[in-house]
C-alpha cells in the first residue's frame, strides 16, 4: 500500500518561494525586535540628582547639560541625605554631590550597572576638569595634581555577580515560563477555573524555584527571599494569565498575539539589561507597561531597595493579571453559552 508521502504530489515552486520569503521576514523581524533596542541604546533623560548649594548646583547642572546634552534629567536637592533618599526610593539612578566643595559621585549599580558606569565616567571628567582648572589657577602644567572625584556605590550588586548578569539573563526565562505555562495548560487542562488555578499555582512554585536559584545558587539577588519570590511569581502569573485569557477569547490567534506581545515586544523593551531610559525613543516607556519590563523593575526593587519604587510595577503586573483572569472568565462563559441557551424547535400540530 502506498504511503501518504509517496502518493502526495510535491509542493509547487511558488509555494517553496513563499515559504522562503515568510522565513526571511520572520528572521528579520526577530533580529529587529531583539537587536534594535541594544544597538540604539544611549543615555538620554536618565534621572539623577545634584546636591549642594544652589549656586554650585546650577553651575554643575549647566556644565553637565553642555557636556552631555539631553543625557540627564536633573533633580536639584539641598544636601547629601536628600540625594541618597531619592536613590533609595528609585526616583533617580545616582547623584553628584557638591555640598562639600569637591564633587562626589553616588551611584546605584543595582539599579543599573550601565548608568553607574556612565556616572563613573562623569566622575573622571569632573576630576580632569577640576585638575585643569587648578593647574591654570596656579600656573602649573595642566593635569598636574589632578584629584580623583570620589565614587560611592550606595546600592551595589552582589559580590558573586558584580555585573548583574543573572538578573539580566533571568528576564527571558520568565517570559518563556509564562508562555510554556499557557501552552501546556491550554493543551492539557479543560475548564477556565482550573486553568487559572493551574497558572497561579505554577507562578508560586516557579517564583520560589527561580528566586532560590538566582539568590542562593548564583548569588545574583540580595534582600528578602520571600519578597523576591513574590515578585517573580507575580511576573509569571501576569504573563501566563494574560496569554491564557487571550487564547480563551480568540483561540490560537490569541495565543499568538500574546506570545508576540510578551516575547517580541515586552522582552526586548524590558530594559532589564541596562535601564528603560537608555532605550531609544518611547520604547522604554512602552516596555514598562508590559509584564517583562515591570517584572524586572519590581525584582530590582525587592532585591536591592527594600521595595522602593515598586508601586508602578505592581500596578502594571496586577492589571495584566486581572485582565487575563477576566478574559478567561469571559471565554469560559462564552463557551458554555450555546449549551444553556439552545433554541428548541416548535412543533406544529
Amino acid at each position: 500500500m502506498a504511503t501518504e508521502a509517496s502518493t502526495s504530489s510535491p509542493s509547487s515552486w511558488p509555494a517553496v518561494a513563499g515559504a522562503v520569503v515568510l522565513l526571511t521576514a520572520a528572521i528579520s523581524l526577530l533580529l529587529t525586535a531583539f537587536a534594535w533596542p541594544s544597538v540604539r541604546s544611549s543615555v538620554h533623560d536618565v534621572p539623577i540628582a545634584v546636591a549642594g548649594p544652589a549656586a554650585a548646583v546650577e553651575q554643575l547642572s549647566g556644565a553637565l547639560n553642555q557636556r552631555l546634552p539631553d543625557a540627564f534629567e536633573i533633580t536639584e536637592v539641598a544636601d547629601t541625605a536628600a540625594a541618597e533618599q531619592l536613590i533609595r526610593d528609585r526616583e533617580v539612578y545616582g547623584a553628584i554631590d557638591v555640598s562639600s566643595g569637591t564633587p562626589q559621585v553616588i551611584t546605584a549599580s543595582a539599579a543599573s550597572a550601565a548608568v553607574a558606569q556612565t556616572l563613573q565616567s562623569v566622575a573622571t571628567g569632573l576630576s580632569q576638569a577640576q585638575g585643569n582648572s587648578t593647574a591654570q589657577g596656579t600656573g602649573t602644567a595642566q593635569g598636574t595634581g589632578t584629584a580623583q572625584s570620589a565614587v560611592r556605590d550606595l546600592a551595589a550588586l552582589p559580590a558573586d555577580d558584580p555585573r548583574g548578569a543573572g538578573l539580566a539573563a533571568g528576564a527571558l526565562p520568565l517570559v518563556m515560563g509564562g508562555l510554556l505555562a499557557a501552552l501546556l495548560l491550554t493543551r492539557l487542562v479543560r475548564g477556565s477555573a482550573r486553568r487559572v488555578t493551574g497558572a497561579l499555582a505554577f507562578a508560586i512554585t516557579g517564583g520560589l524555584a527561580v528566586a532560590a536559584i538566582l539568590q542562593f545558587w548564583f548569588g545574583s539577588l540580595n534582600g528578602s527571599y520571600p519578597a523576591n519570590a513574590g515578585a517573580i511569581a507575580l511576573s509569571i502569573a501576569a504573563i501566563a494569565l494574560s496569554i491564557l485569557g487571550l487564547e480563551s477569547l480568540l483561540g490560537y490567534a490569541g495565543f499568538g498575539l500574546g506570545g508576540v506581545a510578551m516575547m517580541l515586544i515586552g522582552n526586548p523593551l524590558s530594559g532589564t539589561a541596562t535601564a528603560p531610559e537608555m532605550l531609544p525613543g518611547w520604547s522604554g516607556t512602552l516596555g514598562q507597561l508590559l509584564p517583562p519590563g515591570a517584572g524586572g523593575q519590581l525584582l530590582r526593587s525587592t532585591a536591592f531597595f527594600d521595595g522602593g519604587g515598586a508601586t508602578h510595577s505592581v500596578i502594571v503586573l496586577v492589571s495584566w493579571l486581572a485582565l487575563g483572569v477576566g478574559l478567561c472568565l469571559v471565554g469560559g462563559l462564552r463557551a458554555r453559552l450555546p449549551k444553556t441557551h439552545t433554541v428548541r424547535p416548535v412543533s406544529v400540530a
